[in-house]
């Protein structure tokens, strides 16, 4: 069965989950975020405050790295910032890279964090960028960040640039809803 038609299950992780749990079992029962001991229950949680929503990194199994990237085995797609490079995962397991990126200039730095991809456009257009050229995009953070092809010469205005054959590659193989980690 090839990647396209294999059904993800993707696990419910974030802040949101840990303040439900934490409240379901402090109260012996699911469903407590609407009673007033569910406030209690969220205030002992440690970092429950302070925790970024949707940047929360998973306990457990979850929060295995994938050998060789510094991204979790939850990842479709990772992007290692401070070495310039990028992978496709699948199923914990390095299936490209590491390739070579660049990305975000000072004062337009692409953004680490877990995203997941929102749009793909084969042929767009930046709107922005007196309608440079951004082939092969795969957008995943807010702000019309994506992967796509760019110079590896010089950095970007947020998006990750990679090579020709590379864009292609991550265009073909990531789908709306996948997960990518900057890191």
């Amino acid at each position: 069965m090839g990647r396209h038609s294999k059904q993800k299950v993707r696990p419910w992780a974030g802040a949101g989950r840990a303040a439900a749990l934490t409240g379901a079992v402090g109260a012996g029962m699911i469903g407590l975020t609407a009673s007033p001991l569910a406030g209690l229950a969220m205030a002992a949680t440690p970092g429950a405050a302070t925790a970024p929503a949707g940047d929360v990194t998973p306990a457990g199994d979850e929060a295995e790295l994938v050998p060789g990237t510094p991204c979790t085995v939850t990842a479709e797609a990772c992007v290692d910032l401070a070495h310039n490079k990028a992978w496709l995962i699948e199923d914990g397991q390095v299936v490209r890279g590491a390739v070579p990126i660049t990305h975000g200039a000072p004062g337009q730095e692409t953004p680490p964090g877990t995203f997941t991809v929102q749009r793909k456009e084969q042929d767009h257009r930046s709107a922005e960028f007196n309608n440079a050229p951004m082939p092969y995009s795969v957008f995943f953070a807010p702000g019309g960040i994506a992967f796509h092809e760019g110079s590896l010469q010089r950095q970007s205005a947020g998006c990750v640039h990679l090579s020709h054959d590379d864009a292609v590659t991550f265009f073909d193989t990531l789908q709306i809803g996948d997960e990518v980690q900057v890191r």
